[in-house]
């Protein structure tokens, strides 16, 4: 999550101009960067109990479904413009570290392990960026969470 946060930033200028020019803003940037790449898409099957209604579709009782993080972290009728970083979005309702009981017990952790990282990042090396072109980076493929073979970077 680290390095890939990292790189989102750094495709996105002005979210870092904002970041530089309000550093109270970090906590927000944390929570929009889990939106918005969601590494840990990996639910189990779960098996309907009853009927679940869902979108003008009905789920019988008995059938096994997969609710994916990253599509309800995406979802446009919970996010406006869900495609877009937005640092100052007001939504944070994200499903990044699950939700209800099966909620991740280390997510605070996580969350200030990313900030510390990010902040730290761009405020000691401010000229950082890419050293290929992002689309020649390698994303792993042998994992159950997303992420990248290698990151390299130059300042």
């Amino acid at each position: 999550m680290i390095p890939l946060a990292a790189l989102d930033l750094l495709r996105h200028p002005d979210q870092v101009a904002l970041l530089r020019s309000e550093p109270h803003r970090w906590p927000d940037a944390v929570e929009e960067l889990l939106r918005h790449l969601s590494v840990a898409d990996v639910i189990p099957l779960r098996v309907a109990t009853d009927d679940i209604e869902l979108d003008g579709a009905t789920i019988p009782a008995g059938d096994g479904f997969i609710a994916l993080l990253a599509a309800a972290n995406h979802d446009p009728r919970a996010f406006d413009r869900p495609d877009v970083l937005d640092i100052t979005r007001p939504e944070r309702h994200h499903v990044a570290f699950g939700y209800g009981p099966h909620q991740c017990v280390g997510q605070n952790l996580g969350r200030l392990e990313l900030e510390v990282a990010l902040r730290v990042l761009f405020d000691r090396v401010p000229s950082l960026r890419p050293a290929v072109p992002l689309e020649e980076l390698a994303a792993r493929s042998a994992s159950a969470v997303f992420g990248l073979e290698e990151v390299p970077v130059e300042w």
